[in-house]
């Protein structure tokens, strides 16, 4: 019986320690941070595809709808709706990845993405 509990108790805390492993690994894989100016020249229109592979998945995405009332107030400013392509607006969000001074990161960085392209970057802290 005790050989038993003893091949039971070996085998629960290599899982532990298996476990423990793979979680450290899978958590810093993509543990680089930087810098606003490396952050800004590295990103700045870089398609989707780019940031993908570099970052990883973001932790939140969301897609950029057209207001109501958007199109007669820009008939009213002479936008021309019918001539105009249309735009695929869409934010993405990183937690943790951009540092403004040695000890301490954003908590959230904001790309928007205007057709595939990073057309703006932003760094919160108040989110």
């Amino acid at each position: 019986m005790q050989f038993s509990i003893k091949k039971f108790s070996l085998s629960l805390v290599a899982a532990v320690l298996l476990t423990a492993t793979l979680a450290v690994q899978a958590g810093s894989a993509n543990k680089h941070t930087y810098t606003e100016d490396q952050f800004l020249s590295a990103f700045s229109g870089k398609s989707q595809k780019i940031i993908t592979e570099q970052l990883g998945a973001p932790a939140k995405k969301e897609q950029s709808i057209k207001p109501a009332g958007a199109a007669s107030f820009m008939a009213k400013a002479g936008a021309d709706d019918q001539n105009s392509k249309p735009v695929k607006v869409e934010m993405w969000y990183y937690h943790n990845l951009v540092k403004y001074d040695k000890k301490h990161t954003y908590k959230e960085t904001e790309l928007t993405f205007v057709n595939d392209r990073v057309m703006n970057i932003a760094f919160f802290n108040n989110r």
